[in-house]
């Protein structure tokens, strides 16, 4: 065999190797099972109306955390902050946190966190857009089920906004089954597998779509300069979806703007939806969801809801183009807008086990990240103190999902805390390759890029398309979790932004598994 021969017989060899896995039964595999909690919260906010008499006087500020829990009394967490009364809305954030949680008697329960995070609306109220959220108070419990009562303390640090309150919550459970991220990629068969086995639970079916979604304004929508909105915006957003039943399901979605007005618009919303009709290749659907919304337009509340209808068709049997229309209203407010749009949806059925014969399970790699961003010299349009260019930092979540053991793709949202840019947002979408693993394989490489959208508070993305190109590297620190750090550039196509980017974070891995045919 001649050297080019054996080239092409090594290449190939890398390439079958790659994407073919070894075959276990899934009796051997061992699981794990973490009882979290979904948390909404509302929280009155006193303004600053002594400094800025225009505004209203109290803002109503609603909360969606994700908390997991990491021992019998501690949790950890993600959450969004959002306006939804007032005159505030657009104001969103992003931040991590840390709480804990004590019987005291019976069904009552001590319950108090720590949340720190970024974001913001109107920049004169929140400045760099860094905040703290302290809570504390008490909680009653049943079947996993609770509601709650506490003293809250909303602090953006460098702003104007500091409001001592009494906040309400309910809390929701949520199962994650999981396994080690060292088991990603292995297939597995449930031969003979035991009632009593830890995997031997119904699947639970999930998809998650990237949606572009295009806003047509009526009625008397306006612009936050007050004049008519006539332009249709044109959005691109991430929607999850997860059943309760084969046709009924809840959903969280959120959207930014990247064309129709100037960066800083976008939207957060969570609902239920409903299939009337299923078949092999189309899917009809209905959803009703409820959230919030603002940026760019005319100061409101914030508070939105959303119905809207549409179709999936089938490509292959998890994939899906999808079509929808529906209608856009703030419920005490003006922006009012006809909607339609469309999106790639992938379905996926994991954490347990099917009923169908001759199905083939598969450890699906997944990585959380919470990462610190910094970019450097960023352009800006309207600095108050008339600076052309800042440094910016921000707070980003990101999650990856591994196609094999060398590509992933990715969704990440990024918050503004510190550069006098409260009120800086993105969402990007993407993918990379990862490197072979060195350093005792505790160590690799990867190189990403992530295409979104972004904008507000000034900074200089136009209407807010943005693209970052990163190279970085992440070392295990145990089976769960790993310390990474990547930099790159961050660039603006339409606007001025054209910076350098370093990100440090933490990384949370797991498997899940899924069925693979």
């Amino acid at each position: 065999m001649n050297s080019k021969k054996r080239y092409i017989a090594s290449f190939l060899f890398f390439l079958f190797s790659s994407l073919t896995y070894s075959q276990e039964n899934l009796s051997s595999l061992q699981g794990k099972e973490l009882h979290n909690k979904v948390r909404l919260n509302f929280i009155p906010v006193e303004m600053p109306t002594d400094k800025f008499p225009d505004i209203k006087p109290t803002m109503g500020l609603a909360g969606l955390h994700y908390q997991i829990p990491i021992n019998s009394w501690l949790y950890g967490g993600a959450g969004f902050h959002f306006a939804v009364t007032g005159d505030q809305g657009g104001l969103f954030t992003l931040g991590a946190e840390l709480g804990i949680n004590h019987q005291l008697y019976k069904n009552i329960y001590l319950d108090a966190n720590f949340h720190f995070g970024g974001g913001g609306g109107y920049r004169y109220l929140v400045n760099d857009g860094g905040f703290i959220n302290p809570n504390i108070g008490l909680q009653y419990k049943k079947n996993d089920y609770s509601f709650g009562i506490q003293y809250s303390h909303i602090n953006f640090l460098s702003g104007g906004i500091k409001s001592n309150s009494v906040s309400f919550f309910v809390e929701i459970p949520s199962i994650l089954r999981f396994t080690d991220y060292d088991k990603a990629h292995q297939k597995f068969v449930a031969d003979n597998l035991s009632p009593d086995n830890f995997w031997s639970k119904p699947t639970v079916k999930n998809a998650q779509q990237v949606r572009f979604d295009f806003f047509k304004p009526i009625g008397n929508s306006k612009k936050d300069n007050g004049d008519n909105l006539t332009e249709t915006l044109s959005v691109v957003g991430f929607e999850y979806q997860k059943y309760l039943n084969e046709n009924t399901f809840l959903f969280a979605h959120t959207d930014a703007i990247y064309k129709g007005l100037r960066a800083g618009f976008m939207d957060l919303f969570v609902g239920v939806g409903y299939h009337p009709y299923q078949s092999k290749y189309i899917n009809i659907f209905g959803k009703l969801g409820v959230g919030a919304a603002g940026g760019r337009v005319a100061p409101e509340g914030g508070l939105m809801m959303y119905p809207s209808a549409g179709i999936d068709l089938k490509l292959f049997k998890n994939i899906a183009i999808s079509g929808h229309g529906g209608y856009y209203r703030a419920i005490a407010g003006d922006l009012e807008a006809y909607t339609f749009g469309f999106g790639l949806k992938y379905f996926g059925l994991n954490g347990g086990t099917s009923s169908e014969e001759n199905t083939t399970y598969y450890a699906q790699g997944l990585r959380v990240e919470v990462q610190n961003q910094s970019y450097f010299n960023v352009a800006k349009t309207d600095d108050v103190y008339d600076a052309t260019k800042i440094d910016l930092q921000l707070i980003g979540l990101k999650v990856n999902y591994d196609l094999n053991r060398w590509l992933y793709v990715a969704g990440e949202a990024g918050f503004a805390y510190d550069g006098r840019s409260g009120g800086y947002a993105h969402g990007l979408v993407g993918g990379g390759v990862y490197s072979p693993r060195f350093f005792n394989k505790r160590m690799r490489g990867f190189i990403e890029i992530m295409v979104g959208a972004g904008g507000g508070a000034g900074v200089d993305t136009d209407e807010g398309i943005i693209i970052r190109p990163t190279l970085g590297i992440n070392y295990d620190a145990t089976h769960q979790v790993s310390v990474i750090a990547s930099g790159g550039r961050y660039y603006s196509p339409f606007g001025n932004v054209n910076s350098n980017n370093i990100n440090i974070g933490l990384s949370f891995n797991l498997s899940t598994l899924l069925v693979k045919n």
